[in-house]
């Protein structure tokens, strides 16, 4: 049977629902571009040529009465590819997608499961669209399934008789809505800026440097071997490498006292390392209970050790937790509960939280604040991640052959971009009166306009009234201010070479200076 483009083919009782509560999906009506088939249960997409366009089926899905609060929506299908290319952009490949505008923002979203390429036999792929992940509030109801090839070349089947979707309960629901944080005490009221201290050990003149620059701030990581699955697993040898850190940390902290510096602490990389599920690194502290466990114990011993250091601006609990699926030991959870040990040793303590996927501003919009005072509430800022992370990881530097640039109105990535993608902090902060403290924020040295980039950020942190910690200080060159790019807009460890002065350097230094011109009180 020959299939033309857009063709429509109603596949009757195509679904068997996986729960008790799943929706029926039987009889979808399946929309199908050029190059994809259906045969019996069987959709057949396939792309010869590199280059050509999107190869896939789409139906209209009706989403109404599935979800409610804490619920999240899990869809299942078997799949299997023959000679599937890796694909020229992250997201595509093998597509098992829904898409859906969201009723309150109307922004549309695109969750998408992560399906191997390449060459295997049929297996069963999950693609879990719930709250963790983006907001999921489908307007009407009405959702788009997407089941195809895109941006490579292959072939690939799907068993649309196993395709299934159900409910699970993710376990996140809000909390402490109406509690306004206070701080007193110890609590730092000056504004501070800074940068984040590389995985090595500092040195003291490391610390002088970045004072002579202005910096009032500095983020020192207890890191090893930070994106590695399954490390940090003999909890003896980890302690014993987390005391050396601290060795470490307690002489930053006397470096940093003397020249009127404070410190994040930042557990980076906790007991346990990470894990991947459904193609996301995760933590396998929120799987474990030994490994949650000895998180918290963690932070007792670095409490017990500091407690009562007036040079330390406050405890980062956990560095970016990534939370996709139902798990016994949330991120929230496991940050109230170390932050609870905390306050037993060092009770005016400020305890630094960070959001969940990646401490991403987005998340915030589902983040519950803790009970407690002397709480500061931590963002990260890479977006446009396809600007700021350009040539990292084997990101394009280019899209629609033109470069990746900073402005691009055409693009829409401007200051205001930046502030849209920050309101969700920026509504937390107001809602709580809480602080804000942007731990991270970068651009690759080859990305052209990054010093506008850098100004741009700084600009509304200011105006917020935020702290920050440029990423990062003395580590990978494509990070350092001390580096430049040979050649803008290529990337490669080639193409970055020490720079003692350039512009993206000249943009950091002047907003640190701020801390030595503005007033040093919070608003």
């Amino acid at each position: 049977m020959k299939l033309l483009s857009e063709t429509v083919v109603v596949v009757a009782a195509a679904f068997a629902p996986a729960a008790a509560d799943a929706a029926s999906l039987e009889g979808l009506s399946w929309s199908l571009s050029k190059g994809a088939a259906i045969s019996g249960s069987t959709l057949t997409a396939e792309i010869a040529q590199a280059g050509g366009p999107q190869c896939a089926a789409k139906a209209a899905v009706d989403l109404s009465g599935m979800l409610g609060d804490g619920l999240g929506l899990v869809f299942t299908v078997r799949v299997r590819a023959t000679g599937v290319t890796k694909p020229d952009r992250p997201w595509n490949g093998v597509k098992f997608m829904l898409s859906y505008r969201d009723a309150d923002s109307g922004k549309t979203h695109h969750p998408g499961a992560a399906v191997p390429i390449g060459t295997y036999g049929w297996r069963v792929v999950t693609n879990r669209v719930n709250v963790l992940t983006a907001p999921v509030n489908p307007a009407d109801g009405k959702a788009t399934i997407c089941l195809g090839l895109q941006g490579c070349t292959g072939r690939v089947e799907f068993d649309l008789g196993s395709l299934s979707v159900h409910t699970e309960d993710v376990g996140v629901r809000p909390v402490n809505q109406g509690y306004v944080v206070k701080y007193r005490g110890k609590a730092d009221n000056a504004r501070r800026r800074g940068c984040m201290l590389p995985a090595r050990d500092t040195t003291e003149k490391d610390i002088a440097d970045l004072a002579e620059w202005g910096a009032t701030l500095a983020r020192f990581q207890i890191e090893r071997n930070w994106a590695a699955e399954n490390g940090n697993r003999d909890l003896a040898e980890y302690a014993a490498w987390v005391d050396s850190r601290l060795d470490n940390l307690a002489d930053v902290l006397r470096w940093a006292k003397a020249r009127g510096m404070k410190i994040v602490v930042d557990l980076h990389s906790p007991p346990g390392g990470k894990r991947n599920v459904d193609g996301v690194r995760t933590m396998n502290m929120f799987f474990e209970e030994k490994y949650a466990d000895a998180f918290v114990e963690t932070w007792k011993r670095i409490a017990t050790r500091f407690r009562g250091n007036d040079a330390v601006y406050g405890y980062d609990l956990v560095n970016e937790p990534e939370h996709r699926v139902p798990v016994p030991f949330s991120y929230w959870e496991l940050q109230r509960r170390a932050a609870e040990a905390v306050r037993k040793i060092d009770p005016e303590a400020t305890i630094v939280v960070e959001s969940n996927l990646s401490d991403n501003a987005e998340a915030f919009r589902y983040l519950s604040p803790l009970a407690m005072d002397n709480v500061v509430y931590q963002v990260h800022l890479y977006k446009p991640y396809e600007y700021t992370h350009q040539g990292v990881w084997g990101n394009p530097t280019k899209k629609d052959g033109r470069p990746l640039a900073w402005p691009d109105p055409e693009r829409g990535w401007t200051a205001e971009h930046l502030r849209r993608v920050l309101a969700p902090v920026r509504a937390f902060q107001e809602r709580h009166k809480c602080r804000v403290y942007v731990g991270e924020f970068s651009a690759a040295s080859w990305a052209p306009g990054a010093e506008s980039y850098l100004r741009d950020c700084i600009a509304l942190f200011e105006e917020y009234g935020w702290d920050w910690t440029y990423h990062a200080f003395r580590e990978w060159g494509a990070w350092s201010v001390e580096h430049d790019a040979v050649e803008p807009g290529r990337a490669g460890r080639d193409n970055f070479v020490p720079s003692p002065d350039n512009p993206r350097k000249r943009a950091l230094i002047e907003g640190l200076r701020l801390s030595h011109t503005t007033p040093k009180e919070m608003p």
